[in-house]
């Protein structure tokens, strides 16, 4: 009997692989640069993004749509 848990199974039913974008797809889903993504994350201002290791950050899709719709507003800028 194997003590080690099986993350593989129970990520797969709520996370499939089209539901997280890497900093390039993500950039290209808004129309920004990676540069602005990662300028975001710096000042705290960012879409809320997964950190998987030490370096690899990824956004999820309805993340970004939310981040879209929450600056949505009826006026000029």
């Amino acid at each position: 009997m194997s003590l080690q848990p099986n993350f593989n199974s129970s990520l797969q039913s709520t996370v499939s692989s089209t539901d997280l974008l890497d900093e390039t797809e993500a950039s290209a889903y808004l129309n920004i640069a990676v540069k602005t993504l990662r300028n975001w994350r710096w000042r705290g201002v960012s879409p809320p993004f997964v950190k998987l290791g030490a370096r690899a950050v990824r956004y999820r899709r309805s993340d970004l749509d939310a981040f879209v719709e929450a600056g949505v507003t009826g006026k000029a800028a």
